[in-house]
């Protein structure tokens, strides 16, 4: 599963404003909704549901939270960028500055850890959060999490 093929359009968003987790999942379920055609508040609170369960920040800057829904036709995943990192209760106790949200119908639990296995592995790449971070603008964004990564075969 390709990251490309789970980017919903236009789901770049490269300036984000939240003062916090919450408001950041707030802000994310509005867009998520309006991408979907699912109720905003249903997203927000399976989103702090999940997030009640352990943190979905994962260190490094970055959060992937994630949660099904009932309703939803396909994997959908917002990426964001945010204007000013906040605290996410990560592991490694980093502020947060990127999170991708994924949402994923309440059916397709192989194909949700798939697209988590895909947001991963571009995740680890230090070139792609680096260009992610310094990108002007929700094109280069794209460019930068679709780009073929490197081969790390021995």
């Amino acid at each position: 599963m390709d990251l490309c093929d789970l980017l919903a359009s236009d789901g770049i968003i490269a300036s984000l404003k939240a003062t916090g987790k919450k408001h950041a999942l707030e802000e994310l379920a509005a867009i998520a909704a309006e991408k979907t055609g699912l109720d905003r508040r249903e997203i927000f609170n399976t989103l702090l549901q999940r997030e009640r369960l352990g943190s979905t920040g994962l260190g490094s800057g970055i959060a992937i939270p994630h949660v099904k829904l009932a309703g939803l036709r396909n994997i959908v995943c917002i990426f964001a960028r945010l204007d000013d990192p906040i605290e996410f209760d990560s592991h490694d106790g980093q502020p947060v500055d990127l999170i991708f949200l994924l949402l994923a119908p309440d059916h397709a639990s192989g194909d949700h850890l798939k697209a988590l296995a895909s947001i991963s592995r571009v995740v680890r790449e230090p070139t792609v959060l680096d260009a992610l971070r310094k990108a002007p603008d929700a094109a280069a964004m794209r460019q930068a999490l679709t780009r073929p990564l490197p081969s790390h075969a021995a």
